[in-house]
């Protein structure tokens, strides 16, 4: 037998990759719900500066456009990691 097959089948003979709601999955959707709650709740406009101009748009879409960004970058450096 490979290493790979003897190892595998000391686990039980599954794919190594756990459960579908693990910990980790579960918290993370519950952060994201909440911070998607958040960001809908704020719905008024308001200003912003991007540097030089100043733009109106409802605050929402500002929320979520930094949550997009934030959520790449994140994802960005944990790929680069592995």
């Amino acid at each position: 037998m490979s290493p790979k097959t003897s190892e595998s089948a000391g686990q039980g003979g599954g794919s190594g990759h756990g459960g579908v709601l693990t910990t980790g999955r579960v918290s993370v959707a519950a952060l994201a719900v909440l911070a998607l709650i958040f960001v809908f709740e704020n719905t008024r406009s308001t200003r912003i500066r991007l540097l030089i101009p100043e733009v109106t748009m409802p605050l929402w879409m500002a929320l979520l456009g930094t949550g997009l960004i934030g959520g790449l970058c994140g994802a960005y450096l944990v790929r680069r990691r592995s």
